[in-house]
């Protein structure tokens, strides 16, 4: 049996730092030596594609081609920053419905990624902000979810249905998935709220998975977005990098 990590970071909601955790979790597992780290991108605005430095409009293939045709799983030919990936297009956003009445949906990315196990020691998948199909079948081809929650009360309420949705898993298409723990994102200590967030987050949720430090909210994550880099090529001694090592030095322990 693969000993590959397969971890899915997933919220339905979206804009609480889903991409941004997967990109920067990732190159710091692959800073390991000997770790190979492959990145899939589940999402159909393809947000990770573009952080990777990739164009999703002028891709030859995707995901799409691998969960919908049945193609091998298209990893781009380049590692980018010590990182492997499978990139998504806009041609994912119909998936969903061209899958409705397809046999053993819920499986097409566990058996895209069955041939490849062996090549990685963790593989990260970039889930799309919905509770949709794009969601199961990435929960269902994982070992481990890791959730992201913004530090505000709306977020932070909204784990229940999270919550809801993974047992619904667990129940009919991966019995053995398992939490990786919860990292809260976008954190101003400033603001009593996000205090009182990250606390009720710690308390309610410990006893699930492991509660990771709060990521702190930054404009130099955008900064890094936007050079198409993790944010420790971008500046090694940001107070965030830190927080990032910490976490991907309790995934490697998994």
């Amino acid at each position: 049996m693969s000993q590959t990590h397969i971890i899915a970071l997933f919220n339905q909601s979206g804009g609480v730092a889903k991409t941004t955790l997967t990109q920067n979790l990732g190159y710091h597992l692959s800073q390991k030596k000997n770790t190979r780290v492959l990145l899939v991108d589940m999402d159909p605005q393809a947000s990770l594609t573009m952080f990777m430095g990739l164009e999703p409009d002028e891709l030859e293939t995707s995901i799409y081609n691998a969960i919908v045709n049945n193609k091998p799983l298209p990893i781009y030919p380049e590692s980018i920053n010590g990182l492997s990936l499978v990139p998504a297009d806009i041609n994912l956003a119909a998936a969903e419905m061209q899958l409705s009445g397809a046999m053993s949906r819920e499986y097409r990315l566990k058996n895209a990624l069955a041939p490849v196990l062996d090549d990685y020691d963790f593989i990260l998948i970039d889930c799309p902000p919905s509770l949709g199909l794009l969601s199961i079948i990435s929960l269902t081809a994982a070992t481990h979810i890791l959730v992201p929650i913004q530090c505000q009360f709306k977020s932070f309420k909204g784990t229940e249905l999270l919550l809801n949705t993974v047992a619904q898993v667990r129940s009919h298409t991966n019995p053995n998935l398992q939490f990786a723990g919860f990292v809260p994102t976008m954190y101003d200590g400033r603001t009593a709220q996000e205090s009182r967030t990250v606390k009720a987050v710690q308390e309610q949720l410990s006893p699930l998975a492991t509660v990771f430090p709060p990521v702190p909210k930054s404009i130099a994550f955008a900064d890094a977005s936007e050079r198409r880099v993790p944010l420790a090529l971008l500046d090694k001694s940001h107070s965030a990098v830190a927080i990032l090592k910490k976490i991907a030095l309790q995934l490697e322990k998994l």
